[in-house]
This record gives C-alpha cells, sequence and structure tokens, in this order.
C-alpha cells in the first residue's frame, strides 16, 4: 500500500512545484514559481503528520528523530518519483520539506546554460565552484556537468551528496555516489577517503567548514578536478568566503591557491520567466585569468567585478548584465528582476509594479 503522503507529492509534481511544504496547524502548501501556495486541505495535526512522515522513515530514522536530530535523506517511490527531503522539530510540532527532483537530468541545453559552462569542465585539474542562496538550482546546476563528464570522458567521478538528489547511471566514466551520513560520516571525510579511490572527478556537495575547504584545496592542488558549492551570492563574496574560513597563519596559502588554481566561480539565481510560468537561472560567471589572479595576490578582490565587466569576450558576466540581457529576450519578468539585481537604477525603467520603485518624496517646504 503507497504511503499516503504521496498523494500529496503527487499533487504537488503534477503542477509543476518546486517543493512541498508540510507544518502542525496548516494546510500542506506547494511552492509555485517561488511562491508558497496552500493545497485545498484541512489543518495538519501534530498526531497525523507524524503518521504521515512515520510511514516513509526507515527504523533507524525514526529513533533519531524521536532523538531530536533533523532527517534529511532522498525519498524515491514509484508513484510519485524522487524527492529531497527534510523532516525537523519546530515549535508548533513537526515540520517536513520535500524538493521535486526531475525524473530526468538535465543537460546544459534543457537549463539554457551558457556555453562557458561546458568549456569548464575541459579542464583535468583545479576547483569550479557554483555558488547561490539555498533553493537557486545549484544542485541541478552541477548535475548537468556531472551528467556531461559521465557522458564525454573515460574518468572515475566521485560525488559527496547530503543527500543524494539526482541518481547517476555511469555511461563512459565510473560514477560512485556517496552520501553523507549514510556513507561517509562528513564532507571532509568523504573527500579524505576519495583522495585514496584513484579520482579524475570530485563533487562535493557543500563547502561547509574549514577543514572541508582546505582538504577541497588539496584535491584540486594534486592534480583532480572538484566541484562543490558555497552560499554566496557572487565571485567576491565566495573568495572572501574561503578566505575568511582559514586561520590566520593560511590566508596568504589560501589566497595563492585560489590565484592559481580556481577555475571559476558560477553564481546564480532563479529568476521568474516573463510568463510566470517558471523559474529561470541567471548566471554571474567569474574566469580566473592573469588579471583576477593579480588581484587576489595583492588583496584587491574588490575590483573583480571590473574585470568580469570588462571580459565578455571570453565568457565572463555580471549577474546585472545577465539580467538585462535576459529583460531584453523577454525571458524573465523585468519585477523580479529589478529586486534581485545590484544596481537596481540599471532597471527602474523596465519595472511595471511602481510599488516596488523607491517612493519620491513630492512635498513643497
Amino acid at each position: 500500500m503507497p504511503a499516503r503522503i504521496n498523494a500529496f507529492l503527487k499533487l504537488g509534481r503534477q503542477q509543476g512545484a518546486s517543493d512541498i511544504h508540510f507544518a502542525v496547524g496548516s494546510p500542506p502548501l506547494i511552492r509555485l514559481y517561488g511562491e508558497l501556495v496552500p493545497i485545498k486541505y484541512r489543518e495538519l495535526t501534530p498526531v497525523e503528520l507524524e503518521e504521515l512522515i512515520n510511514e516513509i522513515l526507515s527504523p533507524v530514522q525514526v529513533e533519531q528523530f524521536k532523538m531530536g536530530e533533523d532527517i534529511d535523506f532522498s525519498y524515491q517511490d514509484q508513484e510519485v518519483g524522487r524527492f529531497r527531503a527534510n523532516i525537523f522539530h519546530k515549535i508548533t510540532g513537526v515540520g517536513a520539506t520535500f524538493r521535486a527532483i526531475a525524473p530526468k537530468i538535465p543537460t546544459f541545453q534543457d537549463l539554457n546554460l551558457p556555453p562557458v559552462c561546458e568549456k569548464f569542465l575541459h579542464a583535468t585539474q583545479g576547483l569550479i565552484l557554483v555558488t547561490g542562496a539555498t533553493g537557486t538550482g545549484k544542485s541541478t546546476t552541477l548535475a548537468a556537468m556531472i551528467d556531461w563528464l559521465n557522458a564525454n570522458r573515460r574518468y572515475n567521478i566521485i560525488t559527496l551528496e547530503d543527500p543524494i538528489e539526482y541518481v547517476h547511471k555511469s555511461k563512459q566514466s565510473l560514477v560512485i555516489q556517496r552520501a553523507v551520513g549514510t556513507h561517509v560520516s562528513s564532507f571532509y571525510e568523504g573527500l579524505r577517503a576519495a583522495l585514496r579511490e584513484d579520482p579524475d572527478v570530485i563533487l562535493v556537495g557543500e563547502l561547509r567548514d574549514t577543514e572541508t575547504i582546505s582538504m577541497a584545496m588539496t584535491a584540486a592542488e594534486t592534480g583532480h578536478l572538484v566541484l562543490g558549492t558555497l552560499h554566496t551570492n557572487n565571485a567576491v563574496k565566495t573568495l572572501d568566503r574561503i578566505i575568511d574560513a582559514m586561520p590566520t597563519s593560511q590566508k596568504t596559502l589560501a589566497k595563492s591557491f585560489l590565484a592559481q588554481h580556481l577555475n571559476a566561480v558560477i553564481s546564480q539565481k532563479l529568476i521568474r520567466s516573463a510568463d510566470g510560468r517558471y523559474r529561470k537561472a541567471v548566471l554571474e560567471i567569474m574566469i580566473n585569468n592573469s588579471a583576477i589572479s593579480n588581484l587576489i595576490l595583492s588583496n584587491k578582490i574588490f575590483q573583480i567585478p571590473s574585470i568580469i565587466q570588462t571580459h565578455r569576450e571570453i565568457g565572463m558576466q555580471l549577474l546585472d548584465q545577465a539580467l538585462l540581457e535576459a529583460i531584453q529576450r523577454k525571458e524573465v519578468d523585468p519585477d523580479d528582476a529589478y529586486v534581485h539585481a545590484n544596481d537596481k537604477k540599471l532597471f527602474q525603467r523596465f519595472v511595471t509594479n511602481p510599488e516596488l520603485l523607491p517612493q519620491v518624496n513630492l512635498a513643497v517646504t
């Protein structure tokens, strides 16, 4: 008999939701094109929601949850497909969020990513970072990268994820996927083990702490291609985050590493499409060249945006440049682009909702 929660997950997927939320005292909600919409259903009681969740947890997970731990796992059922799930406790009781995973691993073309993103994968070593806030599609972009490598290279690819979202079947490459908490105790331990497993490519689902960042640097320095994510919004903040994570005695080494072995930073946001029917990934792209390398070494990281802006011919672009082009191609909602833009003055003339614009005080004194 299928789990009862499947009915809500199925409805969410049919509606095109990115996430389905469950919370005590509220009906289930689905996130459509960035906004939460309630499902027509009664408010969930504590007992009802716990029963729905317990049906899909293993006995070990049930005990962990009773002990107060959050549970991250992948839930897959033939009826509803695959979801990334997080079960948690909150002030009013139990809560759960399910992220819908597409049944097919998307390609670069499906995601409409710039051609330069494929070129990054021609490198045989170094660090490629995909950054952005939670829910901006970093895992999907990385899945497309791994799928391209899997189809076009004869590599040993090891992924470390928490949890595993897209499942890759080996094609030209051997793809080994390991889940933190199930197959390895942490990203750091998984990385340390991976270096003994003859890898060509290592995917680190999240560079969470100093130890993991340091180990990823070691992997990139010793001849491996490392893909990873950070919760930063642009290239400058990404570089600052890595340097700030290092102890004072290692900051100079970190800058030297970034100058030599950082290949690229892709920072992405999801912007509502012009017709409001989906969200489009809009990217800031920094490619490490001699100019950027020199700025890193000379403590002038704040000047990097000017280099990105003036090197469009090699594929670099600032977020605002990409947003402006997307508006001109009528690919994104100009109001949503304005909300996410850095220099909002550039976007004021495109705004259709006057309430978004700063109010001008017209009072005469």
